[in-house]
């Protein structure tokens, strides 16, 4: 009987931790997948930020006169992750988090060729998860 209740235990520890892991692959699937139409996809952002951790960055080269789009998907239904874009002197360019709520991308024309930093924070302590898509048209 001890041998059966250590099993079970095992089993519903690892099952438990599994459901938790971040499945990028999936999000960055569904993120480029619905890249507006006219955007062509440039690359692709997989955010597995750990509890303790209070935002993940990624900086990237953009070039002026070029619209850009962000998409991003995260495990909720409505997203709950924040995207927020700077230029080089970390000036606030773009950011999904509206008055209304979050909303699932971003769209903007780039003003000056440089580094720009993306900054993803998170509404919730317990999700953590996120993928997004760059896009550009010209």
């Amino acid at each position: 009987m001890k041998t059966i209740s250590i099993l079970s235990l095992i089993v519903i520890c690892f099952t438990s931790g599994a459901m938790a892991q971040c499945n990028n692959e999936e999000l960055v699937t569904a993120s480029v997948s619905t890249l507006t139409p006219g955007y062509s996809f440039l690359k692709s952002y997989k955010i597995n930020g750990e509890k303790d951790l209070e935002k993940v960055e990624f900086s990237y080269v953009l070039t002026k006169g070029t619209q850009y789009m962000l998409n991003l998907k995260d495990r909720s239904t409505a997203v709950t992750t924040i995207v927020t874009l700077y230029d080089a002197k970390r000036n606030k360019v773009a950011s999904n988090k509206l008055s209304g709520g979050i909303a699932g991308a971003i769209a903007f024309s780039c003003g000056a060729t440089g580094i720009y930093y993306m900054t993803y924070t998170f509404e919730s302590a317990s999700e953590r998860c996120a993928a997004s898509a760059l896009g550009f048209k010209r």
